[in-house]
């Protein structure tokens, strides 16, 4: 049965619905990674990794670098999901056991049950360890450029579910052996169970008996809720990237998403058809915007879907890191700057001999003159200081 809205919605109060609802008031960090089912991940630290950068609005008191320090104390998982980030046992336990389209070769199988033995030896084994012992060589990846054959080998093993990530040290993934799997590698890897280290994700025996259907379904619910309201186009986007997580169900997608423009609530704006869980109302009073300045890391929720973006803001928003230093508009890593329910500007940061450098630039080509907002942007920057251990820094 639909939900659809009766009363007429404004663009306004999609746009006060998104953000209230995703900048929620600060909690700790297992209730945070709950409550928002996904973090996405990205090495690049400018001046921090755009996960640390997500969680520093939404956990108190959260740290640069806190999430990879108590990773291994949380019941969280490294995986793949519409895109590569941090996500609860639970979540991950639906994309699992992944079956892929194109078999390994036989000496494929042979290498990862060499790797897997080695791995379940150890207990836990860095990439560098792994490779001096094998010793694979080198692959073309998937840009084009050389990669060591032992890292995306392991990267494979990960993806499968092999392999998962114990911890990382200085921010290299250190593997151990997935218990949960074992049942699977007859199919996967062509061998016995016997070279699994007992490490597994405690993933139940109720996950397995869940249809496919209920799981994409679920998937799909638990996105409509991150990135909520969501246009038609944007659902039929991150379904499409469900196809990353879930190869499995490739076929089965499509059928999804019709299930869920049938079973979320939704309503018709302008001509666009916008999505949300049910059970929530963004014409609500509730939802409310505070008056705090915020810099966001460019995959934060509030700012991820550029589609979005552009129909609350009207500008367009790039994320340049990759784009040529002469063609960039922004910056190399532009962090889109809120204020109120309003995305006015970008800034560029960065960590020089132990002190915060920012740069600003602004849509209407000038920063606002309030007090408020010039106020608000010295506490952001001193909130950016002490998230980075720089409080001893000079402003």
């Amino acid at each position: 049965m639909n939900s659809v809205l009766k009363p007429a919605l404004t663009l306004a109060q999609l746009r006060r619905y998104a953000i209230a609802r995703s900048l929620f008031k600060p909690t700790t960090l297992p209730k945070a990674l709950v409550r928002m089912g996904f973090v996405q991940a990205d090495p690049i630290r400018a001046p921090a990794r755009a996960q640390d950068l997500t969680l520093r609005h939404r956990v108190r008191g959260y740290r640069s670098g806190d999430l990879e320090r108590r990773y291994h104390r949380l019941d969280i998982e490294e995986d793949f999901f519409v895109n590569y980030g941090f996500l609860p046992r639970s979540v991950q336990a639906l994309m699992h056991p992944r079956t892929l389209p194109t078999p390994w070769s036989a000496v494929r199988q042979r290498q990862a049950q060499a790797v897997l033995a080695f791995v379940a030896e150890r207990g836990a084994a860095h990439p560098r360890e792994v490779d001096a012992h094998f010793a694979h060589g080198k692959v073309t990846n998937w840009f084009g450029g050389s990669s060591n054959a032992t890292t995306q080998l392991l990267d494979d093993l990960h993806y499968r579910g092999l392999l998962r990530v114990a911890r990382r040290d200085g921010g290299t993934r250190v593997y151990t052996t997935n218990i949960e799997a074992c049942t699977h590698l007859i199919a996967n890897v062509g061998d016995d169970a016997s070279s699994c280290a007992s490490s597994g994700t405690g993933a139940s025996a109720v996950i397995d008996a869940i249809t496919s259907d209920a799981r994409l379904d679920s998937l799909i619910d638990l996105l409509a809720a991150k990135y909520a309201p969501l246009p038609a186009a944007s659902l039929g986007q991150l379904v499409s990237h469900l196809k990353g997580g879930t190869p499995q169900w490739a076929a089965q997608r499509g059928m999804a998403l019709t299930r869920a423009k049938a079973r979320l609530a939704h309503t018709r704006l302008d001509g666009i058809d916008w999505y949300w869980p049910v059970g929530e109302k963004p014409q609500s009073a509730r939802w409310q915007p505070d008056d705090q300045v915020r810099l966001l890391t460019p995959f934060d929720p509030v700012v991820w879907d550029r589609r979005r973006f552009e129909l609350f803001w009207g500008w367009a928003y790039r994320f340049e890191a990759y784009t040529p230093a002469p063609k960039r508009k922004l910056g190399y890593y532009a962090l889109p700057l809120l204020w109120q329910e309003q995305v006015i500007g970008w800034g560029n940061l960065s960590v020089t001999s132990g002190a915060l450098a920012h740069s600003m630039g602004y849509v209407s080509g000038r920063a606002p003159t309030a007090p408020a907002f010039r106020d608000g942007l010295e506490f952001e920057l001193a909130r950016i200081r002490e998230f980075l251990h720089l409080e001893n820094a000079a402003p």
